[in-house]
């Protein structure tokens, strides 16, 4: 992407304080995007990936385009109809409306990503005839950001259909013979601890950088973390010591050599608002021990999966209530 003089500023001054801590990220990630790399965020759920890339949208300055369906530059068209004349008025889009999401999925195909021929359309103008030609993502996000959340998810058909335009910043629609330019940032996500995900080529990987992102990486920042996204009741006390405690759980549970796939962030939050929910619903004004208990299993138990040598002994349930059992006698003692 053409990077604005005004944006990389931005990007270049920004804390990107949507995300608290992950300073060694953001620093790779901007770094990528100011000379217009196509960057992958890799790590497990929950860890605010696409919050951190929503982020990146936000410093993006209002532009005014064309009133096209490909969002062109005046004076830069790249679409047939603006190169033709055909194009009037221009639209004024703000940044974060030029962040476009895609959703990785085995059933996304090129014709999502591209557009696709209009059949209505068709009937109407000639079934090769640009106008019933119906754009699809990656023209909405020219001039922005193109957001590929779980791209690991995609065929190896879509990854094909990907490389020309990650490489050249321009798309071949096959059915016209036509080239058109696609500017813009990319910057997608993957979980390489999924193992239902398609397995990406190296050609593909070659167009990318890829910065890692972990947990959050102290108690601290997890507990402001939490201060900053769960939800309140202003009439309701959580204890200190038992939300300090639910997050040291939780980070407790990772680092345990018998589990295998690993609680996120969002498990914090789901505890904690939780038992919160389930202190006003028993008509309390403090939440117990007994809250978090009665809500451990359900919010952490699909969250999480133990290694082949302890789940045929146990299940996860029954593990998670052990652990928990054995943390609130040392930590947390009666009722908080």
């Amino acid at each position: 992407m053409k990077i604005d003089h005004s944006f990389r500023n931005s990007l270049a001054a920004s804390e990107l304080n949507d995300i608290l801590g992950q300073d060694p990220v953001k620093v790779a990630l901007k770094s990528a995007l100011l000379i217009g790399r196509n960057a992958i965020l890799v790590g497990p759920p929950g860890i605010g990936k696409t919050t951190l890339a929503k982020n990146v949208s936000k410093l993006l300055p209002a532009q005014e385009l064309m009133a096209c369906s490909f969002n062109c530059l005046p004076g830069e068209p790249c679409c047939p109809g603006c190169k033709e004349g055909q194009t009037k008025g221009t639209k004024q889009l703000p940044g974060e409306a030029r962040f476009i999401r895609v959703q990785g999925s085995p059933d996304l195909t090129a014709e999502d990503l591209i557009g696709d021929i209009d059949p209505i359309k068709a009937l109407e103008f000639g079934p090769l005839s640009m106008e019933a030609f119906t754009p699809g993502k990656i023209f909405r996000a020219n001039n922005g950001i193109l957001f590929f959340d779980e791209i690991n998810r995609c065929s190896d058909k879509l990854q094909n259909a990907l490389l020309q335009v990650l490489e050249e910043r321009k798309v071949t629609i096959g059915s016209y013979d036509v080239d058109i330019d696609a500017n813009f940032l990319f910057i997608g996500t993957m979980n390489p601890e999924d193992t239902s995900t398609e397995k990406l080529s190296d050609v593909f990987l070659d167009r990318f950088d890829l910065i890692a992102m972990g947990y959050p990486e102290s108690q601290e920042i997890e507990e402001l973390i939490v201060d900053q996204k769960a939800t309140w009741q202003d009439d309701v006390e959580f204890p200190q010591g038992l939300k300090h405690g639910v997050i040291t759980f939780v980070r407790q549970l990772r680092e345990d050599s018998n589990i295998e796939k690993r609680p996120s962030v969002r498990a914090t939050l789901g505890i904690i608002d939780r038992a919160l929910a389930t202190c006003v619903v028993r008509g309390g004004k403090r939440v117990t021990v007994d809250d978090i208990r009665a809500v451990i299993i359900s919010v952490l138990s699909h969250r999480l999966s133990l290694k082949p040598s302890v789940k045929y002994l146990e299940s996860v349930e029954e593990y998670v209530e052990e652990k928990f059992e054995e943390f609130r006698q040392d930590h947390l003692g009666g009722d908080g």
